[in-house]
């Protein structure tokens, strides 16, 4: 069989799969929907959290971002690694103990208000339509190139794939579907990541095989030809970053603090039994997650270094077939600046922002014209940086279904956190705004057909956002970790570790830090885009780290209102003092 029956076949199972899991486990109560009836073993929440935490972003972007940011792309790594430890320990178990479905549930009845939940569910929305947005443009990526179908249709498929199993099984049904997808993304990203380091460097652990010798006679290493391969060609060395440690320490403190905040990765810890067990299976979920993470920076450098070898100099009619594919989808580009039919990939862009073609028009070397007014330099490519994982298996010329698995995994890590998300955004709507604030005598049946009706408007908006993206998957999905980390995550831990802290403080420091961080990203990002660079930014803190300044602009606003206004009542203290008191110890219960 050929790569693309391989890939019809490969996401066809996959798909059966999913939406079989999403029949058996279709839900009858709310309870069920929300924290699919807090019965998940330890090891299998662990697997769902690991596949509900590892986005398109992790699968897809990120080590695309290794590859072309070298060094200054280890800051994706430090931030959503530590924050999920941060999370493990400072929130998950707490938040467990409180015992309630929701984290605006658990800010509106630590801070005894309406209004505050109602800030959180605003929070909510802002970080999670912003993080699905991700999700959704790297499932149509996916889908355009592998099943040879339109970005906007490939959407459009994805939709619909969540839609049957968050509509109709709720976490529940996502849980076990997301088992499931950490199975085939996680087999989908090694596979590759084994046969490339074996064909780069002889060794069989990618992990290894980045410090290793490339297997060219040259003697260097991987990291060491990566870094003369680039500064022969006009780049800043890979092993050397271009960002001031200010920008790199805000970026991933935001990051860090933002993974703490995600309403999504939260609510996992709320479908296992006890307390106890919320900590054992973040323990299983960072062993889970440390597979992938500790293998994208050789993915990463592996497909730089194939990429260069692949195009650079290469006659255009010569090109590999993977080029010309994703050349059709606007994802590569190419101009004959100097008239010799070679590409010729350099420093600086090779045009005016991204690529816009002429109506399948050809060039004298049968490439696509393009419309873009051409810019000053030699580089003569460009290349979109969330195809590289994807383009990867085919630049190293593996076997077709190593191609297709990476189809079946790139797809089933967006598909496992666009399905999170959409359900905390729906768990947002029908149990915090209905049930918890507006309309408090609906009865249970009532609920859940509010939550699934919220399910669907939300896969609605998350379908328009992926076809309308407003950056790359991983820049997307680092506004909404900065948008986290400026809003929720003070709220939490404040709620959890301060007595004194109440309502108004609470209130005031969400909308705050929310306010502050969206309109410094919005600004940099769509009003003035051409001012967005560090002579302009605050501190010399990029948009992309602008969330850490939003946390302490959160916690000193909170902090100055809660000084001025009444202490919380005294069983709101009580709450306080008794969720962070260990089992068996002065009377504690799990609640």
């Amino acid at each position: 069989m050929d790569a693309q029956s391989l890939t019809y076949l490969f996401v066809g199972l996959s798909f059966a799969l999913y939406i079989g899991i999403a029949i058996w486990s279709r839900v009858g109560s709310t309870r069920e929907f929300y924290v699919a009836g807090a019965g998940v073993h330890p090891v299998l929440n662990g697997m769902a959290t690991a596949a509900d935490w590892m986005s398109a972003a992790s699968f897809i972007s990120m080590a695309g971002l290794i590859a072309f940011l070298g060094y200054d792309g280890s800051v994706y790594l430090m931030g959503w690694t530590g924050g999920y430890v941060l999370l493990a320990l400072l929130l998950a178990p707490y938040l467990r103990k409180y015992g309630k479905f929701t984290v605006p549930e658990f800010i509106g009845d630590r801070y005894y208000s309406d209004a505050a939940r109602l800030v959180a569910v605003l929070c909510l929305i802002f970080i999670s339509f912003t993080y699905v947005a991700g999700q959704m443009r790297g499932v149509g990526i996916v889908f355009s190139r592998f099943l040879e179908v339109d970005i906007d249709l490939g959407v459009l498929i994805g939709m619909a794939i969540v839609f049957m199993y968050a509509v109709l099984g709720g976490m529940k049904g996502i849980t076990y579907t997301q088992v499931a997808q950490f199975c085939v993304l996680i087999f989908a990203y090694t596979v590759p990541a084994i046969f490339i380091s074996l064909l780069v460097t002889g060794n069989p652990v990618p992990q290894l095989g980045l410090g290793a010798e490339v297997l060219d006679g040259s003697g260097l290493t991987v990291l060491e030809k990566l870094d003369s391969s680039l500064i022969e060609l006009g780049f800043t060395a890979y092993t050397d970053g271009t960002k001031s440690t200010i920008d790199v320490f805000a970026i991933t403190a935001a990051l860090m603090v933002g993974t703490a905040g995600l309403p999504h990765v939260i609510v996992r810890f709320f479908t296992v039994p006890k307390a106890s067990d919320a900590r054992i299976s973040a323990g299983w979920a960072l062993v889970f997650i440390a597979i992938l993470y500790t293998t994208a920076p050789a993915v990463g450098a592996f497909a730089r270094l194939n990429f260069i070898d692949e195009v650079n100099e290469a006659e255009y009619t010569a090109t590999p077939d993977w080029f010309k594919n994703w050349e059709e989808l606007g994802l590569i580009a190419w101009r004959d600046k100097n008239g010799d039919g070679k590409v010729q990939y350099r420093a600086g862009s090779p045009f005016e922002g991204a690529p816009t073609f002429e109506d399948d028009s050809r060039g004298t070397h049968g490439e696509r014209l393009l419309t873009n007014a051409e810019s000053a330099g030699e580089n003569e490519v460009y290349v979109d940086r969330d195809i590289m994982v994807l383009a990867n298996p085919e630049i190293a010329k593996l076997p077709d279904w190593v191609i297709a698995l990476v189809a079946a995994g790139g797809l089933a890590a967006a598909l496992s956190t666009a399905a999170g998300l959409l359900l905390v955004i729906s768990t947002a709507v029908s149990h915090d705004l209905l049930k918890k604030t507006w309309m408090k005598d609906i009865s249970d049946r009532q609920e859940l057909r509010a939550a699934r009706i919220a399910a669907a408007l939300a896969i609605v908006v998350a379908g328009y956002l992926g076809i309308n993206p407003p950056g790359f998957v991983a820049q997307v999905v680092a506004f909404a970790f900065g948008l986290a980390a400026a809003s929720l995550f003070p709220a939490i831990l404040m709620g959890i570790f301060s007595t004194r802290m109440n309502k108004e403080g609470a209130i005031a420091g969400m909308l705050s830090g929310l306010l502050f961080t969206f309109g410094y990203i919005v600004y940099f990002k769509f009003i003035a885009p051409e001012a967005n660079v560090a002579a302009n930014w605050l501190f010399g803190i990029s948009p992309e780290g602008i969330g850490m300044v939003g946390m302490f602009v959160n916690f000193g606003v909170a902090f100055i209102v809660d000084r001025f206004t009444p202490r919380p009542p005294e069983s709101v203290q009580y709450l306080v003092e008794d969720i962070r008191v260990p089992m068996g110890v002065g009377g504690a219960h799990d609640h």
